[in-house]
């Protein structure tokens, strides 16, 4: 279902908020998630960002995922199809459709050099990058409000950059941001 892009300032309860899915997440699947962190946007403090909860959840081996997509579905998660691999992708709306909750699944061997966690690490730790990050967001979705696609790619370049300076700053090898 299409929504019109909106960008909100940051809200000191979005970590609160995905601290409490994330453990209805680890209490409803047992010992499928040996790592969950919150990522994204709302992630990095002060940070304007859709309200959109993006979470990644690292397994030991992602054919452990499948058995557990119905336990998942029953919380409200629905399986996305991507193109991108080696990743489940899930997509939950909370009851008022106000907010939405990402749930990339990611094996635990690529954990430490996840591009997600790389760029949300990154711009916590500069405050002035978050703040040019933020307001290339807000000028983006005047451009793009009815077109996520192009909203993204508009982005991309700006991603790309700090996951760059990100992966140079841990000797990590450059990768695009989009998966293939």
């Amino acid at each position: 279902m299409p929504q019109q892009l909106e960008v909100h300032p940051y809200n000191p309860a979005w970590p609160q908020i995905a601290a409490a899915e994330q453990a209805l997440l680890v209490s409803a699947t047992g010992d499928l998630f040996v790592a969950m962190e919150h990522i994204g946007s709302t992630a990095v403090p002060g940070l304007a960002a859709k309200p959109i909860i993006d979470m990644m959840g690292a397994v030991q081996q992602l054919d452990a995922v499948e058995p557990q997509l119905p336990t998942l579905a029953a919380h409200g998660y629905q399986l996305v199809v991507t193109d991108m691999p080696q990743r489940y992708f899930l997509r939950k709306y909370d009851p008022q459709r106000a907010l939405m909750f990402h749930l990339h699944i990611v094996e635990a061997a690529t954990w430490a050099e996840r591009n997600e966690r790389l760029l949300r690490d990154y711009l916590r730790a500069h405050p002035d990058q978050a703040a040019a990050y933020g307001r290339l967001k807000q000028a983006l979705v005047l451009q793009h409000a009815d077109d996520a696609i192009a909203y993204t790619s508009a982005k991309t370049a700006f991603i790309q950059s700090i996951v760059d300076q990100a992966r140079d700053a841990q000797g990590l090898p450059r990768v695009s941001v989009w998966e293939e």
